[in-house]
C-alpha cells in the first residue's frame, strides 16, 4: 500500500493541478472578454469552448471514478459513431479544400483512438485489452473511409504510442517529449506563415497545405504583428483577412489555433493557449492512473494539438467537449485500484510506488 505521506503528496499535487486548471480556464475566458471590449469583437466562441472543455473535464473525472474501463470505451464508440453518422464532420462538397470539417473529423477520431487505448490499459482482461486496441485501430480505418489522411496518421500514431507506453516506467520524460512534439508542430506552422523555411521545403509544404491555408496563416501573422498587445478582437479575423474575403467558402478563421489566438487576442492569448496545454500535461503527470493510461491520453491530446495547429478543429464544440472528457478520464481516481498499476510501479519520479 502507499504510505500516508505518499497519499498526502499525491493529494496535494492533484489539488494544485485542479486549482491551476481553474485559473487557466478562467484567465482564457476573462482575456477574451477584455480583448472583445477593446476592439468590439465577439467572444462567444472562446467562452463556449472554455465552457465545453470544463464540462467535459468534469464529466470525465466523474465517469472515470465510477467506470474506468466502460467510460472511455463508450467515449471511443461515441466519437467513432459521430464521425461516421454525421456527414458534416467529413470533408464533402460544402468545403472544397481540406479545411473546416476535415480537421474536426481528424480531431474526433484521434480522441476516440486515445479513449479506446486508455480503456485497454485500464482493464486486466487480456482479450478485452486486445479488442480495445483493435477498436483504436478501427478509428484509423474509419479515417481512411471518410477520406481523412490526417486522421489515419494521428490515430496510428496514438496507437503506436500507446503500445510503447506499456514499457515505460517513468511518465515525466514521456510527457516532456509530447510537449516538445507539440511545440515543434506549432513552430513549423509559424515558420511556414512567416516564410522562414528554405525555398524547397517551403514550396513542398505549401503544396501539401494548399495556398489558401498558407495565405490565411500569413494574414493572421500580419494582423498579430500589427496588434501584438490585444490583437484585433475575437471573431474579427474574417473581417480583416484579404484571403478570407476573396474566398466564397471562407468561414472567417485562419485554420490554426495558435495563429488565430495571436491575431485575435495578441501575445497574451497565445501564452494562455500554451498554458492550457501545459496544464493538461501537468494534470496527467499528477494523475493517479497507471502510466500507460496517462501517456496514451497525452499522446492523443498532443495529436489533437497538432491537428489544431494546422486546422480549425477547436472551433467545433464536439472537439472541445471530447478534449476535456479524455483529460478528465485520464486524471480520475477510480474507486478500485486498477490491476495495471502493478505493471507501472513508478507513478511519480520521486514518489512512493504502490505495492
Amino acid at each position: 500500500m502507499t504510505s500516508a505521506a505518499g497519499q498526502d503528496a499525491d493529494g496535494e499535487r492533484r489539488i494544485v493541478s485542479d486549482a491551476t486548471g481553474v485559473v487557466v480556464l478562467g484567465a482564457c475566458a476573462t482575456w477574451s472578454l477584455i480583448t472583445a471590449t477593446a476592439h468590439g469583437g465577439r467572444p462567444e466562441g472562446v467562452l463556449l469552448a472554455v465552457l465545453a472543455v470544463a464540462a467535459g473535464y468534469a464529466a470525465g473525472r466523474i465517469c472515470g471514478v465510477l467506470l474506468p474501463v466502460a467510460a472511455p470505451c463508450a467515449a471511443a464508440l461515441a466519437g467513432l459513431t459521430l464521425t461516421v453518422a454525421l456527414p458534416r464532420f467529413g470533408p464533402g462538397p460544402e468545403i472544397a479544400a481540406p479545411l473546416g470539417h476535415a480537421g474536426a473529423t481528424a480531431a474526433v477520431l484521434t480522441l476516440s483512438a486515445g479513449a479506446a487505448c486508455c480503456a485497454a490499459w485500464a482493464t486486466p482482461v487480456p482479450v478485452l485489452r486486445l479488442a480495445l486496441h483493435g477498436l483504436a485501430g478501427g478509428t484509423a480505418v474509419a479515417g481512411a473511409a471518410v477520406g481523412s489522411t490526417t486522421a489515419v496518421v494521428t490515430c496510428c500514431a496514438v496507437l503506436l504510442c500507446s503500445l510503447a507506453a506499456g514499457r515505460v516506467r517513468h511518465r515525466g520524460p514521456g510527457l516532456v517529449g509530447l510537449g516538445l512534439a507539440a511545440a515543434v508542430t506549432t513552430g513549423l506552422t509559424w515558420a511556414v506563415a512567416g516564410n522562414a523555411l528554405p525555398g524547397g521545403l517551403a514550396a513542398s509544404l505549401e503544396d501539401q497545405l494548399t495556398p489558401r491555408r498558407v495565405g490565411l496563416w500569413r494574414d493572421a501573422l500580419n494582423l498579430a504583428h500589427d496588434a501584438p498587445g490585444l490583437g484585433v478582437g475575437p471573431g474579427r479575423f474574417g473581417e480583416l483577412s484579404a484571403t478570407a474575403a476573396q474566398s466564397t467558402l471562407s468561414d472567417g478563421k485562419p485554420h490554426s489555433a495558435p495563429l488565430q489566438m495571436a491575431a485575435e487576442q495578441g501575445v497574451v492569448g497565445v501564452l494562455l493557449l500554451t498554458a492550457a496545454f501545459c496544464w493538461v500535461l501537468f494534470a496527467l503527470w499528477c494523475a493517479p492512473r497507471p502510466t500507460p493510461v496517462v501517456l496514451t491520453a497525452g499522446a492523443a491530446l498532443t495529436g489533437l494539438a497538432a491537428v489544431a495547429a494546422v486546422g480549425n478543429a477547436l472551433s467545433f464544440t464536439t472537439v472541445s467537449v471530447g478534449t476535456g472528457l479524455l483529460a478528465g478520464l485520464a486524471t480520475a481516481r477510480p474507486l478500485a485500484l486498477e490491476p495495471v498499476a502493478a505493471e507501472t510501479p513508478t507513478r511519480f519520479e520521486g514518489g512512493r510506488a504502490p505495492a
